[in-house]
């Protein structure tokens, strides 16, 4: 497989990934954690924040590859 075919699919997954993740992350934080304590709910969208950069930077690592 080609780098522009590569890069092409990693674009739309990515997309994909990245719309499906914040939708279900929405959901979360207007729902279940409204009512933790604000310690909590600032520990939470902190993680949340940052954990789509792992699968991401995967991702993008797998399109660079020759």
């Amino acid at each position: 497989m080609g780098v522009r075919s590569r890069k092409l699919i990693g674009t739309v997954v990515l997309l994909a990934f990245l719309g499906a993740y914040a939708m279900v992350i929405a959901s979360i934080g207007a729902g279940r954690i409204t009512t933790a304590t604000p310690l909590a709910q600032l520990a939470f969208f902190f993680v949340a924040g940052l954990a789509w950069v792992v699968p991401a930077g995967l991702l993008i690592r797998w399109m660079q590859r020759p």
